[in-house]
């Protein structure tokens, strides 16, 4: 069976989690990207009661602890339904606890002429380098991290600060399916606060405790790209956010809730 970051098990609400998931917080821990991935494909998923195509308007994600690389089971459904708009819910469970939960509102979307002032001038997207690049430490070439090819156009990885980056997962989120762009999309937004840091991640945490995306139209295609700024609290919190882009321009944005402090 090809690589992907989750395989099916036969039962369609459980799938195994594949070395391809883990994230650089600690090993057997999943980076959250692909599990939010996959509750928005079960989203996806569900049959919609709009009058017109839905839209993933929003979509909130919240993490209630560490997701170990291991079997998930993934459940969803319509909360609210409607024909302008819905309320959907989806949650992924492992070891007989909720590691995540989303809740999006999905909006018809339907042909519609603007007046004039009010017609959308999208941002244009940054132009996307012609090679991946190049990690010196293989840290950053493992698990989710090396499952992901990125392009950065300003800062990197292991370099603290802003940053803007073009990316694309090179396996598929479920093995044998391919993955849509929200979902893409969803997989690469939760890498803002890694993508953007200001701390040594070898001294430091800077966990989110949820990502929360609004989108004012529907991506597409392969590549996406996030432009991810980080700003901390002497408190022990902070924010990260990010601008997304297709490559048709600016598609909406992101933001993190973070969680700072020493490591032990």
């Amino acid at each position: 069976m090809e690589d992907a970051f989750y395989r099916p098990t036969g039962d369609p609400s459980r799938f195994e989690s594949t070395p391809h998931t883990q994230g650089p917080w600690g090993a057997g821990l999943q980076h959250a990207g692909p599990p939010s991935a996959l509750l928005a494909r079960a989203i996806e998923a569900l049959p919609s009661t709009l009058a017109g195509e839905a839209h993933l308007a929003r979509l909130t994600v919240e993490i209630f602890g560490a997701v170990p690389v291991d079997e998930l089971t993934v459940t969803a459904a319509v909360l609210r339904p409607g024909r302008s708009v819905e309320l959907v819910e989806a949650t992924a469970e492992a070891g007989g606890r909720t590691v995540l939960s989303a809740r999006g509102w999905r909006i018809r979307r339907t042909e519609l002429e603007l007046p004039r002032p009010a017609r959308p001038r999208l941002e244009p997207a940054p132009m996307r380098p012609s090679v991946a690049s190049v990690f010196t430490d293989p840290a950053w070439r493992v698990g989710y991290l090396g499952a992901v090819e990125w392009r950065f156009i300003s800062g990197h990885f292991e370099k603290p600060g802003p940053a803007l980056v073009w990316a694309r997962p090179r396996v598929p989120l479920v093995a044998g399916e391919a993955m849509s762009p929200v979902q893409r999309l969803v997989a690469l937004a939760d890498s803002g606060n890694g993508l953007s840091r200001v701390l040594d991640m070898a001294a430091w945490w800077f966990i989110n405790t949820e990502l929360s995306l609004h989108l004012h139209r529907p991506p597409a295609g392969d590549w996406m790209c996030v432009r991810a700024r980080t700003t901390l609290s002497e408190g022990g919190t902070g924010l990260a956010t990010t601008l997304l882009y297709d490559d048709g321009g600016a598609v909406g944005q992101g933001a993190q809730a973070l969680l700072v402090g020493p490591r032990a």
